[in-house]
């Protein structure tokens, strides 16, 4: 393969449309901020954390995957590698931005965290909240900021570790640098194993803060990898369709549709395991966050959005041969990968705003719209600061005769 074919170029038009994608949201959120007149619009500040959040998890979950390949010594995704390191190239931008709303929810500029506000803990004050009170040592400023810093240490560090590594075996093949990755993948994942979990409890499940679910953790991550999953399904297919990745075939799109496709029925799974696990044992203060979404008008919602994100890749996906074709790949991924942004909205706004939220469609799908375009843009800008396949991974050989 030539170095020409090997580097990838952002198309103008791309990068075009990745800046009009940035100018639809930066309107939307400012038109939206106008027009929110909620108590210290609560309503823009939820819809800001659920695109943060969303694209940011899209990052995490990239990083997590290729740690798991060099961690199990997978071959035949070495010709897709450079993808997962795009995408989590976004990390460095994406967890900052999260970091910030919840910099200004400390400051008490929103109020998306009930918690954040010292009196619900201080017993001689009107506000006194005696459960969240007595989760004060975890919920603690200094606990939670904490936490808050050793993930993104450990999340910006790992990321810009990862792909130093990667571009270091370009310029000199080396089975010891390899073996390097696959030790500090092995590592890596034993942090994100515990960290994916209480991330999902720090800046999601903490909103309402009244409620908790031993599987939340697990029903968030299985929702930040499917998504990761199909942008790069849908990635990958748009680089074969532009000429480049010429060694990837059907098989290989075959791979990354099963891991569409099965981590779509996990995230299935888990979903509909909370739910009849709270459901069944009716206890108050498990019950408590259906019910909300329930009182708040958004049942049916959530039921159309569990069966969007279930029914249709099992429908579809089930066969071999949809696994294998470009166009099912794509349309299934779109509607499934908006299916779970409203996933995530559903999980963040109800509790942020319980009745007084207000979907226009207009605000949601512009401020999705910018946050998009920017993690395209962050997305394309690393793909081309280096050659798209791993010109000495020690796996490309078993990769380019990979068939199944």
């Amino acid at each position: 393969m030539s170095n020409a074919t090997n580097q990838f170029q952002i198309p103008a038009k791309t990068k075009t449309w990745s800046f009009i994608l940035m100018a639809i949201g930066a309107i939307s959120l400012g038109a939206g901020y106008v027009t929110d007149h909620s108590d210290h619009h609560q309503y823009w500040w939820a819809i800001v954390l659920v695109c943060s959040f969303f694209f940011m998890a899209i990052g995490l979950g990239a990083m997590f995957f290729y740690a798991l390949q060099y961690a199990a010594e997978v071959g035949w995704s070495s010709q897709v590698k450079r993808v997962f390191e795009a995408m989590f190239g976004y990390v460095k931008i994406g967890l900052p931005i999260v970091l910030l709303v919840l910099v200004c929810g400390q400051l008490e500029i929103h109020h998306l965290y009930h918690w954040m506000d010292h009196t619900t803990m201080d017993p001689a004050h009107e506000n006194y909240d005696a459960i969240i009170a007595g989760k004060q040592p975890y919920l603690s400023p200094w606990f939670f900021w904490l936490r808050a810093v050793v993930y993104a240490v450990v999340f910006i560090g790992f990321s810009i570790a990862f792909r130093r590594w990667s571009l270091e075996e370009d310029r000199q093949p080396s089975v010891e640098l390899h073996k390097k990755q696959y030790r500090r993948g092995a590592l890596f994942l034993v942090f994100f194993a515990v960290f994916s979990s209480t991330i999902a409890w720090d800046w999601l499940m903490s909103i309402d803060t009244h409620w908790y679910s031993t599987m939340y953790g697990w029903y968030i991550f299985s929702g930040m990898w499917v998504t990761c999953m199909i942008f790069a399904v849908l990635l990958v297919v748009w680089l074969k369709g532009k000429g480049y990745l010429p060694n990837v075939n059907k098989s290989h799109l075959h791979d990354l549709g099963k891991w569409m496709f099965a981590i779509s029925m996990l995230w299935s799974y888990l979903w509909f395991c909370q739910y009849m696990l709270i459901w069944y044992s009716n206890i108050p203060e498990e019950s408590k966050y259906f019910m909300d979404r329930r009182m708040t008008g958004l049942e049916i919602p959530m039921w159309i959005i569990f069966f969007v994100n279930f029914a249709i890749p099992f429908y579809v996906m089930i066969a071999r041969d949809a696994k294998r074709n470009t166009k099912f790949l794509t349309r299934v991924g779109a509607i499934i990968f908006l299916g779970h942004f409203f996933d995530l909205w559903l999980a963040v706004v109800p509790g942020t705003n319980h009745t007084h939220w207000h979907f226009s469609g207009w605000f949601e799908l512009g401020s999705f719209a910018g946050f998009l375009g920017l993690f395209i843009y962050v997305v394309m800008g690393q793909l081309s600061k280096a050659p798209l396949v791993p010109v000495n991974h020690p796996y490309l050989k078993e990769s380019e005769n990979h068939h199944i």
